[in-house]
């Protein structure tokens, strides 16, 4: 590409895992500086990702970075190479696909300008490479399995061991046992054994401070989970069979997903599984094992007496909140969840499921009591005469964005069709002054061909309408609001507008409160509180200012505004 001085350009720069530094972003945009000053061009923005893999397009920095070239603030993307945009050959020809269309060019210090052969070829090398990457990954961990060794991570009950070897290094992959650990792990399986519950034990655990696994997204509390875990996928104390010294690695199978760039794991076949006995590593013995397995399979038949044993739904397919506010609700006390203790009750998991050791709040509070406080609320403040004009204009702001969104080929059209009908007239200008020359007329040709394209795109693409405010819009609003539950329970908008109320509150925090209504004061949280505040006389902020902002609002009796906290 030939350098054009003045472009306006955006560096991106990422680098993939916790283990390496932010000094490689910082590398990567003083390269990217030094290419954009020998090319004259004008760095307007830098967008950066820490620790996120190229695989996954759902990075916020890429996202703002694809934001930004989609609303023409940008002429040309910069980067040090393609693979720091995306390592993915599929994503890669999306990306360039879709800045040509808005305009943008793509340069990286290593291919220079992007097209479509670079991008196919420097895909498929990163494909290529991330698979034999992982096959030859996986052929080392398998080979540390058949030596007893560990393929990674170290179970609850076990510490690295560490070996001068005969060449001078260290040994990898070696484990012993932790006797501390190794003691509380017996205690579980014997009171298990003996009939406790995996709540009840986690809870006993909590009170008495012992120390809980803190590999992975350990919370540093005993959960009932990490106890019972998962039977079939061998996950939790109870289920690792590595305590009967017995090694079973390939059980599980990682992928992907596309959509959202999240890891998800699959249980493999037993007949991929592979089993290695290691002796040296048996914490328990067949006798307490088995008494644990029996009991096991003795609650799993309590709780489905039909038989119908199935695996728990994949993540992929989980099925969405049964309740307006299921997820949202916290304990102000703890912090942890507030959940259906019966079918008509909250109350919270901290207490319910770690004991008094990490928190007292036993107090509980009627579901639709929770619904009709926090909706009874927002009706209240939403309906006030600032939050009713201020709808209006919002909705013609957004009727205004999606027709200038419309537009944009059309306006790109009548301003390249100006600069075109400009050079047909500046040739027959020459002409007329007699500097008629043979390569006029094809350049004349290819001119008039452009302008008949320009003209066809601006026939498909006819100014939008002016925008008409129905008279009755405010009326619409208020008779929306009225009803709010029934709004949101409408067949046809219910899971839409449920789910648009739930991303704009943050959480519901319970506040435990003997001479509250219902025992409880709640406090909302979130985007919306913003929003609410415009109905409120005290408020001083320009409505996008007071939107903008995540604010705390109490959602007391009527939602009072002394007792907003903002």
């Amino acid at each position: 590409m030939t350098a054009t001085p003045g472009l306006r350009a955006a560096i991106y720069a990422r680098y993939s895992t916790d283990k390496q530094k932010d000094t490689s972003v910082e590398d990567q945009i003083r390269l990217c500086r030094r290419l954009c000053e020998q090319k004259g061009w004008q760095v307007t923005e830098v967008f950066t990702d820490h620790a996120l893999s190229g695989k996954n397009t759902l990075r916020p920095g890429y996202q703002r970075l694809i934001q930004a070239a989609e609303c023409g603030q940008i002429d040309i993307i910069v980067a040090e190479s393609q693979n720091r945009l995306s390592r993915d050959m599929a994503d890669s020809a999306t990306l360039l696909k879709r800045m040509s269309f808005f305009g943008v060019k793509i340069h990286t210090a290593s291919e220079n300008e992007l097209d479509d052969m670079k991008v196919g070829v420097s895909g498929l090398v990163s494909t290529m490479f991330l698979k034999d990457l992982a096959q030859k990954t996986r052929r080392g961990l398998e080979g540390r399995v058949s030596k007893g060794k560990s393929a990674g991570g170290i179970a609850y009950g076990y510490r690295v061991k560490r070996e001068i070897l005969p060449d001078g290094t260290l040994s990898t992959g070696d484990r012993k046992i932790e006797q501390d650990e190794a003691a509380v792990i017996k205690r579980i399986f014997r009171d298990y054994a003996d009939g406790l519950s995996a709540r009840t034990i986690a809870a006993a655990l909590n009170a008495e401070a012992v120390p809980a696994p803190q590999s992975g997204k350990g919370t540093g509390v005993w959960n009932p989970s990490t106890v019972s875990g998962n039977i079939k996928r061998g996950t939790g104390i109870l289920n690792n069979e590595l305590y009967i010294g017995r090694l079973v690695w390939n059980r599980l199978t990682y992928d992907t997903n596309p959509d959202t760039g999240k890891r998800l794991s699959r249980l493999n076949p037993p007949e991929d599984w592979i089993t290695e006995d290691v002796p040296g590593l048996r914490i328990l013995d067949d006798q307490l094992w088995q008494a644990v397995k029996t009991r096991q399979g003795e609650v799993r038949q309590a709780m489905n007496p039909a038989g119908v044993l199935t695996e728990r739904p994949r993540l992929e397919r989980a099925r969405r909140p049964s309740y307006l506010l299921s997820g949202l609700l916290r304990c102000a006390c703890c912090g942890a969840s507030y959940t259906l203790i019966n079918k008509t009750r909250y109350g919270c998991a901290g207490a319910r499921n770690k004991g008094a050791a990490v928190c007292t709040n036993r107090a509980t509070i009627g579901r639709t009591e929770v619904e009709e406080r926090v909706l009874s609320g927002l009706k209240q403040r939403l309906l006030a005469p600032d939050l009713l004009a201020q709808f209006a204009e919002e909705y013609r702001k957004a009727f205004n964005d999606a027709a200038a969104g419309a537009c944009q080929d059309r306006q790109k059209a009548e301003h390249s069709l100006k600069k075109v009908e400009g050079r047909i007239a500046n040739i027959l200008t020459a002409i007329e002054d007699g500097m008629y020359t043979a390569s006029m007329k094809d350049k004349m040709s290819e001119l008039e061909g452009e302008k008949a394209r320009l003209e066809a795109v601006i026939a498909d693409n006819p100014e939008p309408p002016a925008l008409r405010l129905h008279p009755s819009l405010s009326a619409r609003y208020r008779e929306l609001i009225e009803d709010l539950a029934g709004s949101l329970n409408a067949p046809e908008v219910r899971r839409q507008a449920t789910a648009s109320l739930r991303a704009l509150i943050s959480e519901v925090r319970i506040v435990p409160d003997a001479d509250a209504p219902g025992g409880h004061q709640l406090e909302l949280v979130g985007e919306l509180a913003g929003i609410m505040s415009l109905g409120s006389a005290e408020s001083k902020k320009p409505p996008l200012v007071a939107r903008a902002w995540s604010e705390t609002v109490v959602a007391g009796v009527g939602f009072e505004p002394t007792t907003f906290r903002l």
